[in-house]
C-alpha cells in the first residue's frame, strides 16, 4: 500500500468519526498527525521489501489491552495506569504493519454483556442509536461496524467479543482459550479471557487471528495451536432442540431456521440436541463461585473506593464483582466438579459433530429496557455464550441477515482448536461482502451517504469510470445524477466504490426509487463494479452535465455561478 493511498485511508477515518458523531465509542484517540506519521514509515517499510501482513489496516483496542503510550483504563479513570509496552496481541500486529487508531469504551472490567455499564458513557448501536452495542467490547464492535476501523480487538470471558458482533452485524472471532496471549490484559477471569477480533471481512479477521496466536513465554495459561482435522464432505453439526430457542426475539428464530437450511442445502446434516448440561454449565459463570474470579481481579480496588461508586466505578459492576465475597473455596471446588460433570454430559451429547450452532444471543433490548432491568436484561443476552470459556470451546460470531432493518447473527461453537473448521462453516453463511460504484447523493458529504452506511457500508476507494459514459442533471429531491453508458463521445465520470454486506446490498437494492438501477458500470482500470445506473427515458429530458467530469464538480460549478 503506497503512502499516499494509506493516508488517504487515515484521513477518511478520522473524518468518520467526526461524521458519525459517536463520541461514547472512545475512551482516548491517538492525534491524526502521530498516525500520518506511523502509517508513512510502514508504506516506506514495504516500498523498501519489508514484508507486512497487515500493512495499512487500521485497528481499534478495547481499553482493557495495553497500548504503549495510551491509557489503560478498563473503564474507570481512577483505575487508569500508563502501560510500558504494548500487549503481546498488540504488539504482533502492529509488528506486522497495523495501525492503531485508540482506545476504546466498554463494559466496566469487561463485566457485562450490554455495552452500557461505563461512566464514558452508553454506547449506541451501529443500526439503531436507541438499542444498545452489546458488551464489553461495545466500543471495538461499534467502530467496526461503522467502517472506521478495519478490525477491532476486544476481550470475551462470558460472550464479549460475540454477543456486539451479532448485534452489529459484523463477526467475532473467540479463539480457543490461551491461544493468544492474555498478557497486557486487564483479567475479568484470567483462566477464562480471551483476546477476541471484530471484522467485516473474516478472512481479515482470521489473518489478525494467526498473527496474534502463540505463546509469548509470560502468560502461563498460553499454549500453542493443535488444528483439528478438516471437515469431511458432509459435516454434523447440530442446533438446540426447540425448547432451548424458546423466547427469542420477534422473527429471530425463523431468521434461525432460515440459516439451518442454508447449510442443510450446503451439504451439512443437522442433528438436533439437548443441549440442556451447556447451559446448565453456563448458569454457573455468575450463579456460581466462579464470579470470585472477577472478585480477586479488581475487587480489592472496588472495595477501596467506596466514593467512586456510582460516578467512575459502575455500581452494577459493582454489585457483581464484590458478589464473589461471600464464595468460599468450598463453594468454588463444589462448582468446578458439577462443571466437569456438565462438560462430559455435554460433550457426549454433541458426540460426532462439528459444531453447535445456536442464535448468538436472545433478544436486541433498547438502552431504556436495559436501564429498567440492569441485571435482568443483561442474564438473557448470555444464554449461549456464557459456557464456551467455562468448557474450553472455541466459538465465532456469524453475521446473518436482518430482522426488522436489525442484525441478526448465529454463533458456531466448538471443540477446542476448532477454530478454523468454524471459518470454513462460516463462508456457507455469511455471503461475500458485494462493492458497489455511487457517483452522486450517495457520495461521502452528500445527502444520501446515510444511507450506505445504515446498510453497514464501508468507503473503499475513488475511482474513475470508463470513458464511455454521459451523467444528466435529474430533476429529484434531493438533486442526484443519472449514468448512462452511450455507444460513443462518452467521458469518464468520477465516483466512489462501497462495500456493503450482501444483505445490506438487498435491503439498499429494494429500497431504490426510479428511475434508479443497478447495472455493471466498467472502471477506468478495466475492472467492473455493480453501480448506479439510469433508466433512460429519465435522462432524455435532464441536462447532460459530462462535461463537468462528475457530480461533486458539477455542485462546484453550479455554487461559482
Amino acid at each position: 500500500m503506497g503512502a499516499s493511498t494509506l493516508t488517504g485511508r487515515i484521513r477518511e477515518a478520522y473524518a468518520r468519526i467526526a461524521d458519525v458523531d459517536r463520541p461514547e465509542i472512545w475512551i482516548s484517540l491517538r492525534p491524526e498527525a502521530d498516525v500520518l506519521a506511523e502509517a508513512e514509515l510502514i508504506a516506506r517499510r514495504t516500498e523498501e521489501g519489508d514484508h507486512l501482513p497487515l500493512a495499512g489496516v487500521l485497528v481499534a483496542v478495547k481499553d482493557n489491552i495495553d497500548v504503549a503510550g495510551l491509557e489503560t483504563t478498563a473503564g474507570s479513570r481512577a483505575f487508569g495506569y500508563a502501560p510500558s509496552a504494548d500487549a503481546p496481541s498488540v504488539a504482533r500486529i502492529r509488528a506486522a504493519g497495523a495501525i492503531v487508531l485508540g482506545k476504546t469504551n466498554l463494559d466496566q472490567f469487561a463485566t457485562g454483556l450490554v455495552g452500557t455499564r461505563s461512566p464514558f458513557g452508553a454506547v449506541r448501536n451501529a443500526w439503531d442509536p436507541e438499542r444498545i452495542s452489546g458488551g464489553s467490547s461495545s466500543g471495538s464492535a461499534v467502530a467496526t461496524a461503522l467502517g472506521i476501523v478495519d478490525v477491532a480487538l476486544g476481550t470475551d470471558t462470558a460472550g464479549s467479543g460475540r454477543v456486539p458482533a451479532a448485534l452489529n452485524g459484523i463477526f467475532g472471532i473467540k479463539p480457543t482459550v490461551g491461544l493468544v496471549p492474555a498478557t497486557g490484559v486487564v483479567p475479568a477471569c484470567r483462566t477464562l479471557d480471551c483476546v477476541t477480533v471484530f471484522a467485516r471481512d473474516l478472512g481479515l479477521g482470521r489473518r489478525v487471528v494467526e498473527i496474534m496466536t502463540g505463546p509469548d513465554g509470560v502468560d502461563p495459561l498460553c499454549r500453542s495451536d493443535a488444528p483439528a482435522a478438516p471437515l469431511d464432505a458432509a459435516p454434523r453439526i447440530a442446533i438446540p432442540t426447540q425448547e432451548h430457542l424458546a423466547g427469542l426475539a420477534e422473527g429471530w428464530a425463523e431468521a434461525f431456521a432460515g440459516v439451518v437450511e442454508q447449510l442443510r442445502a450446503s451439504g451439512v446434516e443437522i442433528v438436533e440436541v439437548d443441549i440442556t448440561p451447556l447451559l446448565e454449565a453456563a448458569s454457573l459463570l455468575y450463579g456460581g463461585a466462579f464470579v470470585a474470579e472477577r472478585t480477586a481481579a479488581v475487587g480489592d480496588f472496588i472495595r477501596s473506593h467506596p466514593e467512586l461508586h456510582g460516578t467512575d466505578l459502575d455500581p452494577t459492576v459493582a454489585q457483581i464483582v464484590l458478589g464473589g465475597d461471600s464464595a468460599s473455596a468450598a463453594d468454588y471446588f463444589r462448582d468446578r466438579e458439577r462443571l466437569d460433570r456438565l462438560g462430559l454430559e455435554g460433550e457426549r451429547r454433541l458426540d460426532g459433530t462439528v459444531a453447535l450452532l445456536t442464535p448468538t444471543t436472545t433478544w436486541h433490548p433498547t438502552l431504556a429496557e436495559v436501564a429498567a432491568d440492569p441485571i435482568g436484561a443483561n442474564a438473557r443476552m448470555g444464554r449461549y455464550t456464557n459456557f464456551a470459556n467455562l468448557l474450553d470451546r472455541s466459538a465465532l460470531a456469524v453475521p446473518a441477515g436482518f430482522v426488522g432493518g436489525l442484525p441478526f447473527g448465529v454463533m458456531l461453537t466448538g471443540a477446542p482448536f476448532a477454530d478454523r473448521t468454524l471459518a470454513e462453516i462460516a463462508r456457507r453463511i455469511a455471503a461475500p461482502d458485494i462493492e458497489i460504484l455511487v457517483v452522486g447523493a450517495h457520495l461521502r458529504d452528500q445527502p444520501l451517504n446515510a444511507q450506505l452506511v445504515a446498510q453497514g457500508g464501508s468507503f473503499v476507494a475513488e475511482v474513475q469510470t470508463a470513458p464511455e459514459y454521459r451523467l444528466h442533471a435529474l430533476p429529484t429531491a434531493p438533486p442526484k445524477p443519472g449514468l448512462r453508458r452511450v455507444p460513443e463521445d462518452g467521458v469518464a465520470i468520477a465516483g466512489e466504490v462501497w462495500r456493503l454486506p450482501a444483505a445490506g446490498f438487498g435491503s439498499f437494492v429494494a429500497s431504490l426509487p426510479q428511475p434508479m438501477t443497478i447495472g455493471q458500470v466498467k472502471l477506468a482500470d478495466g475492472t467492473s463494479v455493480a453501480g448506479f445506473l439510469c433508466e433512460p427515458v429519465a435522462v432524455d429530458a435532464a441536462p447532460d452535465i459530462s462535461a463537468s467530469g462528475g457530480w461533486r464538480a458539477h455542485l462546484v460549478s453550479q455554487r461559482a455561478d
